[in-house]
């Protein structure tokens, strides 16, 4: 029944959403710590939507957190990452299968969360097997030789997410029409993350820049495992790394159209993080493309100021 559990605003958000399972409100508040934890950009804006429409999309954080880390732990071997990875996989496909998880002590809590919200909003498989197998790639692709075979990639791990989440804000007209918007932008916020973490990546292996760009900007891995961090970055790097930030900004202007296609309800969500994941092209910009230290942040200043003007905005 709803409204009978009373307590702190995690209740009250799962109230709203009919949660009420005690096993699986456990689950989803362990998908919102993962978000509140990992996702600051990501939590501060999903304060935005009403109450009832959050536990979703952290549940939606919480599953891609889980796999992310499991790929990225730096203690694991390629086959330890590889035999979790697939666990997770098998997880979830009989969840979605028939629910058998759903109580399972031994499913991991962000697959019974996540199950869940494809239940309930009607989520694809596809798109969920298309994330694990980008997730999949990393275990194995350590660079990408064109532009398209990196759309392979950023399709599972960027657009799909834009995808799952637009059933769950909801639109003003068909679906179908704010889907290609909404994709879009889950596509920026991933090549943003690829540009301020370039350095990172490196570190774990992987370039997320296309070779054929980077021959075009004379520019091989080579060079860029050179950058300390410390020095000024490359002119030739420097080249690429501007040009790749034009060319993300204009993904932001495609995709921001989709937001009017986007429920009231969830306006205010989107803008907030369409604002706050530009805003670190910009602070890329301002640390004079330096991508290879310490990860570039947007201020908290900056932060709070874009959620104020967001809250007083009349219409976003």
């Amino acid at each position: 029944m709803r409204g009978v559990h009373r307590g702190d605003a995690v209740d009250r958000e799962l109230d709203a959403a009919g949660i009420d399972a005690p096993a699986l409100r456990a689950d989803y508040r362990h998908c919102r710590g993962l978000a509140a934890e990992h996702g600051r950009t990501y939590f501060l804006a999903t304060r935005f939507l009403p109450p009832d429409a959050r536990p979703a999309v952290h549940a939606l954080y919480g599953f891609t957190r889980t796999a992310d880390d499991i790929v990225d732990d730096v203690d694991a071997t390629t086959e330890a990452k590889r035999a979790g990875l697939s666990v997770l996989s098998g997880q979830l496909r009989d969840a979605l299968l028939d629910g058998r998880s759903a109580t399972d002590p031994g499913v991991d809590p962000s697959v019974r969360a996540a199950a869940d919200v494809a239940r309930r909003y009607e989520l694809p498989s596809d798109w969920f097997e298309a994330f694990l197998h980008s997730m999949a790639m990393d275990l194995t692709v350590t660079g990408y030789a064109t532009e398209a075979d990196l759309d392979e990639y950023v399709y599972g791990s960027a657009a799909v997410i834009g995808l799952m989440v637009t059933p769950i804000l909801g639109t003003v007209g068909p679906r179908s029409v704010a889907e290609p918007a909404a994709a879009e932008l889950g596509v920026a916020f991933q090549l943003t993350n690829f540009l301020r973490d370039v350095g990172e990546d490196l570190r774990l292996g992987r370039v997320y820049l296309p070779e054929d760009v980077m021959t075009a900007y004379g520019v091989d891995r080579e060079l860029l495992a050179a950058e300390d961090g410390h020095r000024p970055v490359d002119p030739r790097v420097r080249a690429l790394l501007t040009d790749r930030i034009a060319d993300t900004r204009a993904r932001y202007e495609t995709a921001e159209a989709g937001i009017g296609l986007l429920a009231p309800r969830g306006r205010r969500c989107v803008r907030v993080a369409y604002q706050l994941y530009g805003d670190i092209l910009g602070a890329i910009e301002q640390a004079d493309l330096q991508v290879f230290g310490p990860r570039v942040r947007v201020s908290r200043r900056r932060r709070a100021s874009v959620a104020l003007r967001t809250l007083l905005a009349r219409t976003v």
